[in-house]
């Protein structure tokens, strides 16, 4: 008897799993300083507020000053220490400044060195999101293959749905490849 219930639930896993690996790494992407002011690079950041961490767009407001200047206002002041402290903290190379009032984030322009030291980076990233999309692949063919030890799916729909797990993981190995390239791209010619 067959069980496209099974074989359907193996796809929609795999397909989610794949949208997730993608959405990662734009995530990802998308705190790396590219040499202009993006407020993404602040997303992860966690601030010590009021005794516990509490992320940073809780605390204020993040706006783009300029194409190199993102500035920090603090809903209350007395949380300006803090927000210097945790930016100093994060390690994501720019030293705050702090007016009393607000807190200026001015991006350097990036070097050619920095420049492929990110590159590099964004390679290095694009690879470990393909190998876990392999890895997705992996388990969706044995998830396939358990099926048809167990005689729930013939031999014939092994095939195919083996055929199909290696088109949506290839399919999702070139939009990796296009995410990682336009970021490429956009490191270089900044």
């Amino acid at each position: 008897m067959v069980d496209n219930e099974k074989v359907e639930e193996i796809f929609l896993t795999l397909d989610d799993k794949l949208e997730k690996t993608v959405s990662v790494l734009k995530e990802n992407f998308a705190s790396i300083r590219a040499g202009r002011a993006n407020p993404h690079i602040l997303d992860k950041l966690q601030v010590e507020a009021y005794g516990m961490m509490t992320p940073l767009q809780q605390l204020g407001n993040i706006a783009v000053a300029d194409a190199r200047c993102l500035v920090i206002s603090p809903w209350d002041k007395s949380l300006l220490k803090a927000v210097e402290k945790a930016i100093l903290a994060s390690n994501i190379g720019i030293t705050p400044s702090n007016d009393g009032n607000v807190i200026r984030l001015v991006f350097p322009e990036l070097t050619e060195e920095r420049r492929r030291d990110l590159v590099k980076q964004v390679k290095k990233m694009g690879e470990e999101t393909k190998v876990a999309a392999r890895n997705n692949r992996r388990d969706a063919m044995e998830a396939l293959k358990k099926l048809k030890t167990n005689k729930e799916i013939s031999e014939d729909e092994a095939k195919n749905g083996e055929i199909d797990v290696e088109k949506s993981v290839s399919d999702c190995v070139a939009e990796i490849d296009k995410i990682v390239s336009a970021k490429e791209k956009e490191l270089m010619t900044i």
